[in-house]
């Protein structure tokens, strides 16, 4: 029963910050508006990682490298402690178990970055119908617009209706039936 509670304060504690410091870089990453209360509460939640990690790791290519890389260590000490706490045996194998664990780190925050386009375009598509003038609406086109503009170039609205937010809704939920629970498989296996 002890060993649940642990586990359970290590996957909200570690998730918790891993997906802000995901939604930290996706938003700078979209180009987002900078001055929203989304992000201005998530940079404050962050800055205390972000800003340490920025003097030792630089950004790449416009990335947000630091914030990524803080998200993904946050996901490999989840794992970390909750094998820890399930009470697993690293034994000879640990180079192994590690790659593993890392490899299943990097599946995670794939799996938490589709989330979050998901849940950005749920939110838009529901606001568009609800509130379009929404304060929110032009955080959540900022976030949806680079994956929504390429189908909306080749699916037309029907009756004034846009049907792009559902063709990504489907890709998204494909992308994580297939090709992330396939990598999902192949990390647990090196746990093994």
């Amino acid at each position: 029963m002890l060993a649940d509670a642990l586990i359970f304060i290590a996957q909200v504690t570690f998730g918790l910050l891993s997906f802000t410091l995901l939604l930290r870089f996706y938003l700078q990453w979209v180009r987002a508006p900078y001055r929203n209360p989304l992000a201005d509460f998530v940079n404050a939640l962050t800055d205390f990682m972000v800003r340490p990690a920025r003097r030792i790791i630089p950004g790449l290519w416009g990335l947000d490298l630091p914030t990524l890389l803080l998200a993904w260590l946050m996901q490999f000490l989840e794992l970390l402690v909750v094998m820890q706490v399930r009470g697993y045996r690293f034994g000879a194998g640990i180079g192994l178990a590690i790659i593993g664990i890392a490899a299943f780190a990097v599946v995670a925050v794939l799996k938490m970055l589709i989330y979050i386009v998901l849940g950005a375009t749920l939110l838009q598509a529901l606001l568009s119908w609800i509130n379009p003038g929404s304060p929110v609406a032009p955080l959540l086109d900022a976030m949806t617009r680079p994956f929504l503009r390429q189908f909306r170039r080749r699916i037309p609205p029907v009756g004034n209706v846009d049907l792009s937010p559902l063709f990504l809704l489907v890709i998204c939920q494909l992308l994580l039936m297939l090709p992330v629970a396939w990598l999902e498989s192949e990390a647990l296996r090196l746990l093994r």
